[in-house]
């Protein structure tokens, strides 16, 4: 039996079909999406088709499951017609909006209710935008979904509005759904929009299923088989990896995230963790940074290195780096909530100022924000013990062993894979009845102890403090 994972992502549709008794990939396709922070849902969907194609179709495919990029917000006519180009998560113009929500209701409301404080990315903070900046479509507004559910609803080909569907996961990351119950929270919605709660409840919502259920079937063209719900791309992503409880998911990627599946919400209201659902029926807290492995970057141009040679004289480098600590919080940041913060460098002293510990000052930064964003993570009762690391700053060993050192985990490193796609795939096979076995679990390539802690972390730690 085969099964099909599709992820959604910013930047392409990729397309996984999967062996059911091996869980291997037996081919795959994939198709570019456009750039920009506004995209009309119709090229996701051209995306889609060319991306199934490319993977050889979709007629043996038993199931299939939709994983795609969180928070997008889709609106559509009475007629089942986009409004408007779909915002996208990376779209910071609701940022004032998202202020103005925080303010309005105040962030202990916002954890307790929804589980997330507003931040410009969630769908809650768009329509809020919309409101001010759009009136005249907030009366069109027949339903509003997100990429996934879209996509998931243009597979099925029903076109009726009250065919929608989604999950757990991505619904949490509106903004307007209960992180109890994963109920609609139509007052919040009526909030956002400026309109009455009666109006609120006659816009069409999509359904949210069960982690395995069947929600329908795809129409001809992507094969006939079952439908499974789908998900977000970070719950996507920790069924890919099956993430254990204990075991967090650190990506290292342009952002940093930390993520760890949970048996209870967490609710923070000033630590920056949001507290998503996964796509098993449990939760799963996650902190993202807006400064990751572009650290890097940045002390490559400075140093005039490539990768390679910076990896070299991290190596080289005094675990510790000669006393000097490095904030860097170069374009502000999210976890802490600092978004006029700059980068420091702290404890300057003539003889630890080399091109070695300017090196290892990179790694050994980015390894004590990524520590403290596990904290903000664990400060939610979530116990981490362990961590799979992604992303393509994972590819440096010297990095690898400076995050063990400071995080003070052992780390694993799966084999590079679409874990987004191969988690929908995983959704597919259980909608489909298949009991999935450990050959669907990623094959780690490496393994990391941690070693001696250098002091940095303690003197990031106090500076971080005296920033907030």
């Amino acid at each position: 039996m085969y099964v099909a994972g599709i992820d959604s992502s910013t930047q392409s549709t990729k397309v996984l079909v999967l062996d059911t008794d091996s869980g291997q990939v037996v081919r795959q396709g994939r198709a570019s999406h456009p750039g920009g922070t506004e995209v009309d849902p119709g090229e996701w969907f051209t995306a889609l088709q060319a991306a199934v194609t490319d993977a050889g179709g979709l007629e043996d495919v038993a199931a299939l499951a939709v994983g795609g990029q969180q928070h997008g917000m889709v609106l559509l006519d009475a007629d089942g017609q986009v409004i408007r180009p779909a915002q996208l998560w990376n779209d910071t113009k609701a940022a004032p909006a998202a202020a103005a929500l925080v303010e309005e209701k105040g962030r202990e409301f916002w954890a307790e209710a929804v589980g997330s404080v507003p931040v410009a990315s969630l769908t809650v903070s768009k329509l809020r935008w919309i409101a001010d900046n759009e009136p005249q479509n907030v009366g069109r507004i027949a339903a509003i979904c997100l990429p996934h559910d879209w996509l998931t609803w243009k597979i099925m080909g029903s076109g009726r509005l009250e065919d929608l569907v989604t999950d757990r996961s991505d619904a949490s990351g509106t903004g307007y759904v209960d992180c109890d119950d994963a109920s609609y929270r139509y007052d919040i919605l009526a909030h956002a929009l400026r309109i009455s709660e009666a109006e609120a409840r006659q816009i069409i919502l999509p359904r949210i299923a069960g982690p395995a259920e069947v929600v329908g079937e795809a129409s001809a063209e992507f094969g006939g088989g079952k439908v499974a719900p789908g998900c977000g791309d970070n719950a996507g992503a920790a069924l890919g990896l099956n993430l254990a409880h204990g075991e967090a998911s650190v990506s290292l990627g342009t952002s940093g995230v930390v993520a760890a599946r949970s048996d209870h919400p967490v609710r923070d209201a000033v630590g920056g963790v949001t507290g998503f659902m996964d796509a098993s029926g449990q939760w799963l807290p996650l902190a993202c940074t807006l400064n990751g492995s572009l650290v890097q970057d940045y002390f490559c141009r400075i140093l005039g290195t490539d990768y390679k040679e910076l990896d070299a004289l991290a190596q080289a480098g005094e675990p510790g780096c000669g006393g000097m600590v490095m904030i860097p919080y170069f374009v502000g940041e999210r976890t802490p909530n600092l978004p006029d913060a700059t980068g420091r460098i702290l404890n300057l002293r003539p003889e630890a100022m080399t091109r070695e510990n300017f090196a290892r000052l990179a790694f050994e930064s980015l390894a004590c924000h990524m520590r403290a964003t596990l904290e903000a993570v664990r400060a939610g009762g979530i116990e981490i013990s362990s961590a799979m690391v992604v992303g393509g700053a994972a590819k440096s060993s010297v990095l690898l062993q400076i995050l063990a050192d400071i995080m003070q985990i052992p780390l694993s490193l799966p084999a590079p894979g679409e874990y987004v796609a191969k988690g929908a795939a995983r959704q597919a096979a259980l909608a489909a009845g298949v009991e999935v076995g450990p050959k669907w679990d990623p094959q780690v390539i490496k393994r990391v102890s941690p070693g001696q802690a250098p002091p940095s972390w303690e003197i990031f730690r106090n500076a971080m403090g005296d920033l907030l």
